[in-house]
């Protein structure tokens, strides 16, 4: 596995890959690998000949207060867990690589970022469009896959893919849960065993939620207060959003419409770790 910490060691090792007519899967991250971010590896190491994962902590996605510094960086853990899910080569550049003078250019994607992660992180999607923008420059054609986990985050990446004629199709990758249905995370270590065991209410939620639309409702208002309802019901659980939306604009219908899909999200505060969880729901 080659690992390389320059853009032109990088872009150049994936022009050569494809001058000999090999394909490109890319995962981008920002490390602490875990299982979701293996399974990744491992769906682009099935649809491409060659895999590319990327390493940087983005300094553009996190607002004053956040938890830039004590993002965790296990570099040599991750290329360890890499190289065993079929990487072949790892991007690690650091943030003066990434940025050698202030950005004076951002992406901003209109309308897929306002609501939600958008109205809670106001800063949040413009850095995640601008380094993914940079990433997607940098190695070229491929096939880039992420995780359905964040969901918005998903959304907005792939239009902004496409409205910019960028040479990368975005691959959906299905959530990876712990046995207890927590969705799997790098937040998820900051968690201490009360707030492990009570961020479980998350999933339960959006169940409860897509149990009352199979169950015939097609308010979006009433089940989403009754997601944020069992949210509340744990103690330690700050809520945050709970929202159902049409997974293509991420607005909210004004119904369900039978034989639709929706997609289920929510947020909430457990400690000082913030967690989101998704669930697709077909609407009967």
């Amino acid at each position: 596995m080659q690992v390389c910490s320059t853009k032109a060691e990088f872009r150049g090792f994936l022009d050569n890959v494809r001058a000999l007519g090999r394909t490109v899967g890319l995962v981008p991250t920002m490390g602490a690998l875990h299982d979701g971010h293996l399974s990744l590896l491992r769906s682009a190491a099935a649809e491409c000949d060659v895999v590319a994962l990327t390493i940087f902590v983005n300094p553009l996605q996190f607002a004053a207060g956040e938890d830039l510094s004590a993002y965790p960086r296990p570099l040599e853990r991750d290329l360890e867990l890499a190289e065993a899910a079929g990487a072949d080569v790892v991007f690690t550049p650091s943030n003066a690589e990434m940025y050698p003078v202030p950005v004076a250019t951002t992406v901003h994607v209109d309308g897929l970022t306002a609501p939600m992660e958008g109205a809670a992180r106001p800063t949040h999607f413009d850095g995640v469009t601008t380094v993914v923008a940079k990433l997607f420059n940098i190695a070229g054609t491929c096939r880039a896959y992420f995780g359905e986990k964040d969901f918005q985050q998903l959304a907005v990446v792939t239009r902004m893919a496409f409205d910019l004629d960028q040479p990368v199709t975005v691959v959906p990758c299905p959530i990876i849960r712990e046995t207890d249905g927590l969705a799997m995370s790098s937040r998820n270590a900051y968690l201490d065993r009360a707030d492990r065991e009570a961020a479980t209410v998350l999933h339960r939620a959006l169940r409860a939620g897509a149990a009352m639309i199979s169950a015939g409702e097609t308010d979006p208002g009433i089940v989403a207060r009754h997601v944020a309802s069992v949210i509340e019901a744990e103690p330690l659980a700050s809520p945050g959003y709970a929202e159902v939306v049409d997974p293509a604009t991420l607005e909210t219908p004004t119904v369900l419409v039978p034989g639709s899909t929706v997609r289920l999200l929510a947020t909430a505060l457990f400690g000082s770790t913030r967690l989101l969880d998704n669930l697709e729901v077909p609407v009967p």
